[in-house]
C-alpha cells in the first residue's frame, strides 16, 4: 500500500513483472495489469481480505504500520 497517492483507497499486486493497482472497495483495476490466472487469485484473496485492506489503508494513513494479512488457502 502507498496511502500517500492520490485515488481512491487501493493496493498493488505484483506478479513476475506485471503490476497491478486495484482499488480496495470495488476490486476494479485501477492501473496495470495481471496474467488472468494471477489476477483471479489476486482477486479473490482481496475480497476475502477486504476490512483488513480497509484497516490496513486507515493504519497506514496515521503512519502506523499495517498488520499482515494471511495469504490465500
Amino acid at each position: 500500500m502507498f496511502w500517500r497517492e492520490h485515488g481512491p483507497p487501493h493496493f498493488h499486486a505484483t506478479y513476475a513483472e506485471h503490476e497491478a493497482t486495484i482499488a480496495i472497495e470495488t476490486l476494479d483495476i485501477l492501473a496495470g495489469d495481471l496474467p488472468r490466472r494471477a489476477k483471479g487469485l489476486v482477486l479473490e484473496w482481496a475480497e476475502e481480505h477486504r476490512d483488513a485492506l480497509r484497516e490496513n489503508w486507515a493504519l497506514c494513513s496515521h503512519l502506523m504500520p499495517p498488520n499482515p494479512i494471511p495469504p490465500l488457502e
